[in-house]
């Protein structure tokens, strides 16, 4: 980014004052937050056999998606594209959302190393093998929570469908829920469609111990509350919800490959006895369902069972939360 102008927007920076760190994650997204991929990151994202993007819908609601596809299958012809041979699974809103403009956000994860980049942009065009994006802003982000995980290999994606879920999960989608440790979280600034580069649509990542998301029942809807730990005090998703209060949730079901997407009205919670008694915890993400899908075979890959990251050894559970 030019050093004449800050890489963050209003929300972020408000939320990085609020914790003190506003001078600090200046200096250091002025260092880290590029308009181009550096080299290693090309390699890298060439290196993944899948991608999580963040993308907005004709409502303008956020959706977070997973493709996958063999090593290759992102490729970087110049610093500022990237191109993404690969297509949702039947029913990903995803499909809808790629139109040439539109914002999206990228996260490459390799889970065996815990390492991840993220490239937020634009599509340029796409085809029907897949789009091209338009770099924005490109950074690198910290391994913590993130549970390790070996590709072993990928299976064939079946025909697969998609199942409609409706503001209240049905007691599969609730299950996957109930005992994930890892989410994915696309957030978008209210710019994100007018080419405002520091403002655009983000997808990140989530971690914590299995059944660190709760899922409960208010009015008929169900509401996922998921503490938040310390993290790059940059403040990306957190400053998004800040001014627009939309997000979308993906689940993976690591062991079978299905995926649920959801997307709803989304607060942050500052302060409180449930706060309080989630051990780590800075703040508590908080989301309303309002629609959802489960999608079949959407991460067709064969994964090892997960090492935990050793900073959820400090963490506690909702279990223990209650009993404080």
């Amino acid at each position: 980014m030019s050093s004449a102008r800050s890489p963050f927007h209003p929300g972020e920076q408000a939320l990085q004052a609020r914790v003190g760190r506003r001078e600090k994650s200046e200096r250091a997204g002025r260092l880290m937050v590029r308009d181009f991929m550096p080299d290693a990151h090309r390699a890298f994202f060439a290196s993944l056999p899948l991608l999580f993007v963040g993308s907005l819908d004709e409502r303008g609601r956020p959706w977070a998606s997973v493709l996958t596809g063999n090593p290759g299958f992102l490729h970087s012809p110049d610093p500022r594209t990237l191109r993404v041979a690969a297509l949702p699974a039947a029913g990903d809103p995803l499909a809808r959302n790629l139109a040439a403009g539109a914002p999206v956000g990228l996260l490459g994860l390799e889970f065996e190393t815990r390492r991840r980049n993220r490239l937020n942009g634009r599509v340029t065009r796409g085809d029907r093998n897949g789009f091209d994006v338009l770099v924005d802003q490109s950074f690198g982000n910290c391994p913590r929570y993130i549970q390790a995980r070996t590709p072993l290999l990928q299976r064939p994606r079946t025909a697969g469908g998609a199942r409609a879920e409706s503001a209240l999960l049905s007691e599969r989608a609730a299950a996957l829920v109930g005992r994930s440790d890892t989410f994915f979280i696309a957030t978008a600034a209210p710019g994100a469609s007018a080419g405002d580069p520091t403002q655009g649509a983000d997808v990140s990542h989530r971690g914590g111990k299995p059944g660190f998301v709760r899922a409960g029942v208010e009015n008929g809807r169900t509401v996922l509350s998921a503490p938040d730990f310390a993290g790059n005090s940059l403040f990306n998703t957190l400053g998004n919800l800040a001014l627009q209060p939309r997000a979308g949730l993906l689940f993976v079901d690591f062991s079978g490959g299905d995926a649920l997407q959801l997307t709803g009205e989304a607060e942050v919670v500052w302060e409180g006895p449930e706060l309080a008694g989630f051990a780590g915890a800075e703040r508590l993400l908080r989301l309303r369902v309002e629609q959802g899908l489960w999608l079949e075979s959407a991460c067709p890959i064969l994964w090892t069972p997960p090492a935990q990251a050793a900073q959820l050894a400090r963490t506690g559970s909702w279990q223990e939360a209650h009993r404080t």
